[in-house]
């Protein structure tokens, strides 16, 4: 007689915990649902529906154009693929930097017609009291410091961010005000690894890395960065574990060839 394995929901009580013990957290972006499927039977513990989604598929230069419908769109595929990882989702620009108010109902309407299990968003003390209304709705949220893609054109590159004495002691401001308003993790992007170490060391609540150094509790990175399908993307922090985009488009050239020459289908390849 079988015995159905029981999957474990990874939850925001999970990632504390593996805080707690020292067991470093991995999460990578998600897109659509085949990919999360994948990325989910891998044993990811944390799937982010990114607004990277804005760049990796559909073209643009910034994450600002993708909207709350998009992300929406976005994050209920993902939801439906995942059945032990976290489904972690990013509020899109101009959907909660403004009033505590639109902010809260952008966050529901997220969690309601995604079926997304926590929010990311960007940004320290200047929104503080958003997040803290968002997650008094019982809602979990997950901060963001450090290079914050959707103020790329205030900060005007995709430079290293917190390299000054100032600004990293606003960051690590943020952050324990990100933890005290009820956060529950927080990613560092592109940030000093001493300083992500000592933020690290700081709070009680996850790190996850990007660009960040070792000492995060945990790594997130983009999964077509990472897969090697971003052409000519390679900046220092960035491990390929495949390079898909040449792979791909051999493939696709040997498809067309194939095409061209009658070669397929052959006669085992039709009906």
């Amino acid at each position: 007689m079988s015995v159905n394995k029981v999957i474990k929901r990874v939850t925001t009580s999970t990632i504390k915990e593996m805080k707690l013990r020292g067991e470093k957290i991995s999460m990578l972006t998600g897109y659509d649902y085949s990919m999360a499927r994948a990325l989910d039977d891998a044993g990811l513990d944390i799937i982010l529906v990114g607004d990277s989604a804005a760049n990796v598929f559909a073209g643009y230069d910034t994450t600002l154009p993708i909207t709350l419908d998009h992300m929406i769109y976005h994050a209920s595929a993902v939801a439906r693929a995942a059945t032990r990882a976290m489904v972690l989702v990013d509020l899109p620009f101009g959907e909660y930097q403004g009033s505590v108010e639109n902010a809260y109902h952008a966050g529901v309407r997220m969690m309601k017609e995604s079926g997304a299990h926590a929010l990311k968003l960007e940004g320290g003390i200047e929104i503080i009291d958003n997040i803290k209304k968002i997650i008094q709705a019982g809602i979990p949220v997950c901060g963001h410091l450090g290079l914050t893609p959707q103020a790329i054109y205030q900060f005007g590159d995709f430079g290293v961010r917190a390299k000054e004495e100032a600004e990293a002691e606003k960051l690590k401001s943020d952050a324990l005000a990100l933890q005290e308003a009820g956060c529950f993790a927080v990613v560092l992007e592109k940030i000093p690894s001493k300083l992500a170490e000592e933020v690290t060391k700081s709070l009680r609540i996850p790190t996850i890395g990007i660009g960040a150094g070792n000492a995060c509790d945990g790594q997130v990175l983009v999964v077509n960065d990472m897969l090697g399908l971003t052409k000519d993307f390679k900046p220092k922090f960035l491990r390929q574990y495949l390079h898909l985009y040449e792979e791909i488009t051999n493939a696709a050239a040997q498809y067309v060839a194939d095409v061209k020459s009658a070669d397929y289908p052959n006669e085992k390849e039709q009906y």
